[in-house]
């Protein structure tokens, strides 16, 4: 097993080996922008075919980064279900502010009008609420969190740690997606899923499922129209939002793939461009704020660098 990056990194990345400089001179910082444009190309990682859904909407593509390692179960049926066809022509029947986004079949409950699974999918799961955390490198931030005893991030996914107990979750801040259930915490297949769209719903975590993350596209979710309140479903079925498709990146010609990279969550770059944020000293800062949550920390994404 990898070791863990220390805390305290996070807090001097910026610092060490850093060249010596003039005592009168203010010292000279980089901007977290900078920091990315300059990162090796070591510091990013291609996001993998077969671990990826594109979610085909009539305004564009979302591309969605599955996590086998922390609900495999699931994202094995999600891999079923997608190859199989299962969400073509399915909606987008929810839409709740400052909430989620949810979809699916609408009429998955009803007898007769659900949408028969794809042969192959489970239709019964253990919940895959948390998981171990030996085995997984975990870069934690230096910063306290009000939900969990740890934070940090992990494959490329924000999670929270607790050393008591030995468990890691995936937390769900803005661009998660987790599996819907009901009351029974072992009622969900991966067939009805959401993706967060508010302010990052803390109180969700090691409550639900987590699946993965979106990583690009998510203003094609957090713009469709709201829904009625309480809890933003439609009553009227003509507001939702159809699904062309949702395929797995890998069932598709390499022509008709996106190319992303995705910046590795255990790279220095990383590392500093978080510190960065952490610690603002531009000239729009009248004070470094010093701290930083964990779901206010951006995952860099960026198309696949051509080859020379």
């Amino acid at each position: 097993m990898r070791r863990a990056l220390p805390a305290a990194v996070l807090l001097t990345l910026l610092c060490t080996n850093a060249p010596a400089q003039d005592a009168a001179a203010p010292p000279k910082t980089r901007t977290p922008q900078a920091i990315l444009d300059a990162a090796p190309a070591s510091a990013w990682r291609d996001l993998d075919p077969a671990n990826t859904l594109y979610m085909e909407l009539p305004d564009g593509r979302v591309i969605i980064e599955l996590a086998p390692d922390f609900a495999p179960q699931h994202v094995a049926n999600i891999k079923t279900m997608a190859r199989g066809g299962f969400w073509d022509g399915l909606t987008v029947y929810r839409s709740q502010d400052n909430f989620v986004v949810q979809f699916g079949d609408a009429e998955g409950e009803e007898a007769g009008k659900a949408k028969p699974y794809p042969s192959g999918t489970r239709t019964h799961l253990p919940a895959e609420f948390t998981r171990s955390a030996d085995g997984i490198r975990f870069d934690r931030l230096p910063d306290s969190d009000g939900w969990a005893p740890q934070v940090g991030f992990a494959d490329g996914f924000p999670v929270a740690r607790d050393p008591a107990t030995g468990r890691m979750w995936i937390t769900h801040c803005y661009g998660v997606v987790g599996a819907g259930r009901n009351n029974a915490p072992d009622s969900s297949i991966g067939a009805e899923l959401y993706v967060v769209i508010g302010q990052a719903p803390r109180a969700l975590d090691h409550q639900l499922t987590v699946v993965g993350r979106v990583v690009k596209g998510m203003e094609l979710l957090s713009t469709i129209r709201r829904g009625p309140p309480p809890m933003g479903f439609y009553t009227d079925t003509a507001q939702r939002t159809p699904i062309l498709s949702i395929k797995l990146a890998s069932q598709l010609p390499v022509a008709q793939r996106t190319p992303l990279q995705l910046l590795r969550t255990d790279s220095q770059a990383f590392a500093e461009a978080t510190e960065a944020r952490r610690n603002r000293r531009d000239d729009f800062y009248t004070q470094p704020p010093g701290h930083i949550d964990l779901c206010g920390v951006p995952l860099p994404v960026r198309p696949t660098p051509k080859a020379p």
